[in-house]
């Protein structure tokens, strides 16, 4: 029986270094990583024969990445996505920690009990370690702070319609009570940000609903930057607290951001692979599996969610994978209006940001930073996942920075095999995924038999 890990490498991406260099990395039988070298090791015949020897070669090694916003569905809605079936496709892309949002299961996680059976239902079905956030609805603030103590990592909120029933909106009265409950707890309040300030009656798209623009109009820019315009009135009441916004679309919502942060409100933000990677300039009429909420927006505002990630204004970059079953995308009608709003990118992530980022001059470090080490940071994981470092746990992938592949529906891992990126050619590809030394994913030989993932 192994007595631990140990994986080295010319190539191997540590904390604060801007390129990667040559490294082992020591990872003991229960996990965690007990010494890092800055030098290439070696197997001899003194070695010992327990130990397990990962050799990247050529490749590089970097740290597994950690998806704070994944929707995995389990229990309720369990042929949208599943445990199993989620983790799986995460562990395919480099992905060793997810952070299950509460919705859309059911029941969905907003008291200790649904968390306990959201649990169950993930028991001995994780192939990545998998930590769950909890959610904030209309009269539940009394849960929250027995949820902080059972362990999930903050809560979610929608200041808008979340379009399942068994997860309604909150009022600017239900936030405020939700964070007069928390603010003091070790703990974060994630916002869906849209907000529609006149909420009657909107007037009937004119254009067929087929049309990307007809959805793209239904929810502008505005929506956003009203919300956050709200969530930082909020936040000033309870500076204690972190808020967070999740998936940001909206470039004209970045002045509002940066003044808050300059001033020092509690505030980050995180937005999503395809804000960066897909353009509404680009999708036909007639395609339902573009459609998300906030929606893809133009080349214009694409851009500058890429310059206020430079700069720092967004922290981090998630997947929001939100499947359904294929019914649901009225694939067949093409009817975008109607369809359920979610793109589906578990596996795929580091490769889109890669191929996408590699033409604006970002580095393999930077890439990381947004999608490891501040994900775990934003998770409150910081101090066990995301980085190469001593103490914290052996996750890594072998990663082929220059391999490229074209995204079929084959190379998806995930239960509905539907995606806007179908057809596109990426570069980069995980060669294995090992999650705390053990190995789950190889590109060749498919996944280990055993899920070993861990619920944090």
């Amino acid at each position: 029986m192994a007595t631990g890990t140990i994986v080295t490498g010319r190539r191997v991406l540590l904390p604060g270094s801007p390129e990667p260099g040559p490294a082992t990395i020591t990872i003991d039988p229960l996990g965690k990583i007990t010494s890092v070298e800055g030098a290439c090791r070696t197997r001899d015949a003194t070695s010992d024969h327990h130990v397990k020897w990962v050799d990247a070669k050529d490749n590089i090694v970097i740290p597994g990445l950690v998806d704070a916003h994944v929707h995995l569905n389990e229990p309720g809605r369990t042929d949208w996505e599943g445990f199993w079936t989620g983790t799986r496709a995460a562990a395919a892309g480099g992905v060793c920690t997810v952070v299950d949002m509460p919705l859309n299961s059911i029941p969905p996680t907003c008291t200790v009990a649904n968390l306990d059976l959201k649990r169950a239902a993930a028991r001995n079905q994780c192939f990545t370690d998998v930590a769950f956030w909890g959610g904030v609805i209309p009269g539940n603030q009394s849960h929250l702070k027995p949820l902080v103590d059972a362990g999930v990592k903050g809560f979610k909120c929608f200041l808008i319609e979340s379009g399942v029933e068994e997860f309604p909106c909150v009022s600017e009265l239900d936030a405020k009570a939700a964070m007069e409950n928390i603010q003091h707890s070790s703990t974060v309040l994630l916002f869906h940000a849209e907000f529609d300030s006149s909420p009657a009656d909107p007037p009937q798209p004119a254009e067929p609903s087929t049309m990307y623009q007809t959805f793209l109009a239904s929810r502008p820019q505005k929506l956003e930057t009203d919300a956050i315009s709200l969530i930082i009135q909020l936040q000033r009441s309870y500076p204690s607290l972190r808020c967070h916004i999740v998936h940001l679309s909206a470039a004209s919502a970045l002045p509002l951001i940066r003044a808050a942060k300059s001033s020092g409100v509690n505030l980050t933000v995180e937005t999503c692979f395809h804000y960066l990677c897909l353009s509404a300039n680009d999708i036909p009429s007639g395609h339902p599996e573009f459609k998300c909420c906030p929606p893809i927006r133009e080349n214009v505002n694409r851009e500058l969610l890429w310059d206020a990630l430079l700069d720092g204004s967004i922290d981090c970059v998630v997947s929001d994978h939100s499947p359904c079953i294929t019914e649901l995308k009225k694939m067949d009608e093409g009817d975008i209006m109607g369809a359920w709003g979610g793109i589906s990118t578990l596996g795929l992530g580091l490769s889109l940001l890669w191929t996408e980022g590699s033409k604006r001059g970002v580095t393999l470090a930077q890439v990381i930073d947004w999608i490891s080490k501040k994900t775990a940071e934003h998770a409150g994981l910081g101090e066990v996942k995301g980085q190469l470092k001593v103490g914290y746990d052996g996750d890594f992938v072998i990663w082929d920075p220059s391999a490229e592949f074209t995204v079929t529906k084959d190379l998806l891992q995930f239960k509905n095999k539907l995606s806007p990126y179908e057809g596109l050619t990426l570069r980069g590809r995980v060669q294995q995924t090992f999650v705390r030394g053990s190995l789950v994913y190889d590109i060749d030989s498919g996944f280990e038999s055993r899920p070993s993932g861990r619920l944090l």
